[in-house]
């Protein structure tokens, strides 16, 4: 098998059924130039995208389409130096010191000139770009230009897991391409074959509302075991046994403050998904949207430990009606 084989067998189940169907149409030639690979974060999205980058640039491709592997065009791609092959995400700020949090529309500019030049190796050019729906509003106009604007053999391939934040006009340019959550037999399979522990894969994949790609990451590293320390502090809230500057200050210790705020919500989610009363739904919905808003402002200059004792405090006073 070859080396691109062997990644193509790697693939999840659910990978392997788009990158299947998307393969074919590109084969038949029913696929247009703009692709938006959209769905949910954490399902392998610029993974098929990537492989299927290798499989058009092939110079040899082995029977079925796989690419070899073994060509200069697949040896420059393993070695990130494809000259037809872009990725495009977060470039440095002017002074270096971070990335920036858009793609800006200088990157779409010069992804212009280079679609624009004639495919270096003489097959295509495929430029992929992750997170798509990062790209500010000067640099989505001048997307648009280029969508508008199809040449022969020019791949624009969009990723995004929020594909709603891309204006529709690039949205209505572009063949969709859906990632979906598998069932739930086949995600709990794949969480198994990656050795992990039955119990914590039933209470990962329930906490994660059946995403595999998310329980896997919770239980590869500390997620799992977060969400269990929030649920606890949480319930230590509403019991009074615990005071919000304290539980604030424990949350806002590390870089994992975003985290936690995700869990808080997604358990408050789960809590009243058992609820009858339309009081205690409605009081549960208010604070689930201030635990989102208070996770937007941790991107923000906001006091981290003020906005979260805000929130706690309002998550204590929420109880006492119960």
């Amino acid at each position: 098998m070859s080396v691109a084989g062997e990644q193509r067998s790697g693939f999840a189940p659910w990978q392997a059924r788009v990158c299947d169907r998307v393969a074919a149409a590109l084969d038949a030639g029913r696929l247009g130039h703009g692709l938006l690979f959209s769905g949910p974060a954490l399902l392998g999205k610029h993974a098929v995208a990537a492989y299927l980058a290798r499989r058009v640039l092939c110079m040899a491709r082995a029977p079925g389409g796989e690419p070899c592997g073994q060509c200069r065009s697949c040896q420059l791609i393993a070695a990130g130096s494809h000259p037809d092959l872009r990725d495009i995400s977060f470039i440095p700020t002017r002074d270096g010191t971070r990335l920036r949090t858009e793609i800006v529309i200088e990157q779409m500019r010069e992804l212009s000139a280079q679609m624009a030049l004639t495919p270096q190796y003489g097959i295509a050019q495929v430029a992929i770009i992750d997170p798509a729906d990062a790209i500010n509003t000067a640099a989505a106009n001048a997307l648009l230009k280029t969508l508008e604007e199809p040449v022969p053999g020019r791949y624009l391939w969009l990723v995004s897991a929020q594909p709603g934040r891309l204006p529709a006009t690039i949205r209505s340019r572009c063949q969709h391409v859906e990632f979906r959550l598998p069932p739930h037999d086949e995600a709990e399979a794949w969480l198994q074959a990656r050795g992990h522990d039955a119990d914590d894969i039933a209470e990962a994949l329930e906490a994660a509302r059946g995403h595999p790609g998310l329980a896997h990451e919770w239980l590869e590293g500390d997620g799992l075991k977060l969400r269990r320390q929030v649920a606890g502090d949480l319930a230590a809230l509403a019991a009074g046994r615990a005071s919000p500057v304290e539980v604030a200050k424990q949350w806002t210790a590390d870089e994992d403050v975003v985290l936690r705020l995700r869990h808080a919500a997604d358990i408050v989610v789960m809590e009243a998904s058992h609820l009858t009363d339309p009081a205690r739904t409605r009081s549960l919905a208010e604070w689930f949207d201030k635990a989102n808003r208070t996770r937007d402002l941790m991107r923000t200059t906001v006091r981290a430990d003020l906005a979260v004792v805000e929130l706690l405090m309002a998550w204590r006073g929420a109880q006492r009606g119960r």
